[in-house]
C-alpha cells in the first residue's frame, strides 16, 4: 500500500504541474493512492493586495474539483484518486471555511495552519515576521492555533502539524507541552494527523512531526497518514520511503487512508 495524499499543483501559484501530469507520475512510481489536496482561496486577506501566488482564486475552486473528479473517473483503472483539500485555518473564519468544505464531495480535508493573524509563517518570503518576537511565544500561538483548528470538527486530520519549525527557529525553552497538548487535542476529538515528509528538504531537516511526537502518537493510538507535500510532479513520494521505515521502527503497522471524508485504517 503506497500513498502520498498531500500535494499542491500549478492553479495554487507557488507551485508547477497540472493534476494530470502528478496522476500519471504516480502510476510510473506505483502508488496504490494518490491524494489530490491543493491549497483553499485565501478568505482573511485580500489575494489582490497579500502577497502573490499563495493559493488557488476563488474562481478556480470548482474547476479544480471538476478536474479532480475527471481525472479520478479517467484512470480509475490506473491508481485510485482521492479528491481532498487543505483547508488552512484562520480563527474567526470558520464559518467560511465549512461553507467551502460543506460545497464539495471532498475524500478528506486536511486542516493545516499557516497563518497567525495576517502573517503565513510558512512563507520564506516572511521571515522577517520573526525579528523582534519571543520564539516560544510564537510557538505558543502556533500551537493554540492547532487545537482551534481540530476542535472546529471541520478537518478529517491534521497537516505538518509542527510545521512552525519549518525555517530553524528553536525557542530557548522545551516546547513538548505545547506539542503534546495539541496531540492530546487530536486524540479526545478523535481526529488523525500526517507524517509530512517534506521537512527534510526545509531548514529544520525534520519531518513534520518529531519522531517523539510520533512515538507519542503510537502510545496514545493517534492514526498517521502520509504526504510528500509535492509542490512538483517530480517531487511525488519524496522522502515517504523514508517516513514508512520510521513509522515501522516506532511500531506503527498501519496508516489511514480516505474516502468520502470517512477513515479507514489500512496495513502498509
Amino acid at each position: 500500500m503506497l500513498i502520498d495524499y498531500h500535494t499542491h499543483h500549478v492553479r495554487c501559484g507557488h507551485a508547477s504541474g497540472e493534476l494530470e501530469e502528478y496522476v500519471k507520475r504516480g502510476i510510473e512510481i506505483g502508488l496504490t493512492q494518490l491524494g489530490l489536496s491543493d491549497h483553499m482561496p485565501l478568505l482573511h486577506v485580500d489575494p489582490q493586495t497579500y502577497w502573490p501566488e499563495m493559493a488557488m482564486p476563488m474562481e478556480e475552486l470548482p474547476r479544480y474539483v471538476e478536474e479532480c473528479l475527471h481525472l479520478k473517473e479517467k484512470y480509475k483503472d490506473q491508481i485510485d484518486i482521492r479528491v481532498g483539500l487543505e483547508g488552512d485555518y484562520v480563527e474567526g473564519f470558520e464559518s467560511e471555511i465549512a461553507a467551502i468544505i460543506n460545497a464539495y464531495p471532498w475524500d478528506y480535508v486536511i486542516g493545516s495552519v499557516h497563518f497567525l493573524g495576517e502573517w503565513d509563517i510558512s512563507d520564506f518570503r516572511q521571515l522577517a515576521g520573526w525579528e523582534g518576537k519571543d520564539i516560544f511565544e510564537v510557538y505558543t500561538q502556533y500551537y493554540e492555533a492547532v487545537k482551534k483548528a481540530v476542535r472546529t470538527g471541520l478537518y478529517d486530520y491534521i497537516g505538518h502539524i509542527d510545521m512552525i519549525k519549518r525555517f530553524g527557529y528553536v525557542p530557548d525553552r522545551d516546547t513538548w507541552e505545547l506539542e503534546k497538548a495539541a496531540l492530546d487535542t487530536v486524540k479526545e476529538c478523535g481526529m488523525a494527523i500526517e507524517l509530512n515528509a517534506s521537512g527534510l528538504r526545509h531548514p529544520c531537516k525534520e519531518m513534520f512531526p518529531s519522531r517523539r511526537m510520533l512515538e507519542y502518537c503510537h502510545k496514545v493510538g493517534i492514526p498517521v497518514t502520509l504526504g510528500s507535500d509535492a509542490h512538483q510532479p517530480e517531487r511525488l513520494s519524496q522522502y515517504l520511503d523514508e517516513a514508512r521505515e520510521l513509522l515501522k521502527a516506532i511500531g506503527f503497522n498501519e496508516i489511514a487512508t480516505f474516502s468520502a471524508r470517512k477513515r479507514q485504517l489500512v496495513t502498509f
